[in-house]
């Protein structure tokens, strides 16, 4: 084979071994939901509650692992969402779950765009400053606003329409828990063309050297803007989903609590990786719960030990030091 033909088929080959992998991965977390959906059918609601943190956690991978932006307030973006579906409902009648995570949507957009505008106007510690004071800022106003939000006492009265009309959302979690993974897997497929199209390819640029970025003529703040508001949505409708799920909205979705965790479970799986953000979530939430329940007392001690095992060992995350060492041996075979 000539250098040309080689150089023809290098790409080609990638492509093909990357679309394998996603419908690898993507058939994996298909057998998972549903192993989950059968195995566990009284924790259906813990299920559904680790469904939406992965989609908070995969917006933050968006703009923390692929863009380089360092947050702790990116809970101001799941609790927008969770709030504007929840308001839609008790306060408007608007019962359809379509509309519902709609209005999450969109809300966790504007939330995206607002954060973003502050955010971006610092870089390294200031960065997280403005940040942390951005989730105050939001918890305050939705404590404040008890008229809309129920303050300290939470947002209830929201209800949801059966899914098109036949599906209910039963106390058992049925219904929630299967929209949930349909929100997951469009989510993620949408993302996994997101970080590869030029313009994630654009923003992975940015975190490396925005210098060189400006430099090619290119806006690294317009970029990262138009991620921190894609990045609102998806974290948006991780929230409406735990409106449409619980019915009710506390203010511990706008918590800073939530924000750190968040930013522990996508170190735990790996930065700049779409399944290392969702294999974290997975290990944190149901480690944390398992172990909170054997051990009430000294949960806290067990986890901290793991992460600390983890930063310590696996430096790139779980799910970011197993690809890496499958690549090597792979290049070592080659």
């Amino acid at each position: 084979m000539t250098p040309t033909v080689e150089r023809e088929a290098a790409p080609a080959v990638t492509g093909y071994r990357t679309l394998r992998q996603d419908v690898i991965a993507v058939a994996v977390i298909v057998a998972l939901a549903a192993a989950g959906y059968l195995l566990f059918p009284d924790n259906l609601a813990l299920l559904t509650r680790l469904i939406a943190i992965a989609l908070l956690v995969l917006s933050l991978d968006l703009v923390t692992g692929y863009c380089g932006v360092a947050t702790l307030g990116h809970a101001a973006l799941f609790g927008a969402g969770a709030y504007a579906a929840g308001i839609a409902s008790a306060h408007y009648g608007i019962n359809d779950p379509l509309l519902m995570t709609l209005a999450g949507i969109v809300a966790g957009a504007v939330a995206g765009l607002v954060c973003g505008v502050v955010i971006l106007r610092a870089r390294g510690l200031p960065q997280l400053v403005l940040s942390i004071s951005l989730i105050y800022l939001f918890h305050e106003f939705a404590n404040k606003a008890s008229d809309w939000t129920g303050g300290s006492d939470g947002l209830s009265g929201i209800s949801a329409d059966p899914l098109f009309g036949m599906y209910e959302f039963d106390l058992y979690g049925h219904t929630a828990y299967i929209y949930g993974v349909a929100l997951l897997l469009i989510a993620l497929v949408l993302l996994r063309i997101l970080v590869r199209s030029p313009f994630g390819m654009l923003c992975r640029g940015i975190r490396q050297d925005p210098l060189r970025i400006r430099a090619m003529g290119a806006s690294p703040k317009a970029a990262l803007i138009k991620m921190y508001m894609i990045s609102g949505a998806v974290a948006g409708t991780g929230g409406a989903l735990t409106a449409i799920s619980t019915q009710v909205v506390g203010l511990d979705s706008l918590s800073f609590t939530q924000s750190a965790e968040a930013l522990v479970m996508l170190v735990l799986g790996g930065t700049g990786s779409l399944f290392g953000a969702l294999v974290g979530t997975v290990i944190f939430m149901l480690f944390e719960d398992y172990v909170s329940a054997a051990n009430p007392f000294h949960w806290l001690t067990i986890v901290g030990a793991l992460l600390i095992l983890v930063v310590l060992f696996a430096p790139k995350g779980i799910y970011g030091t197993a690809a890496a060492y499958v690549a090597r041996r792979r290049e070592a075979r080659a």
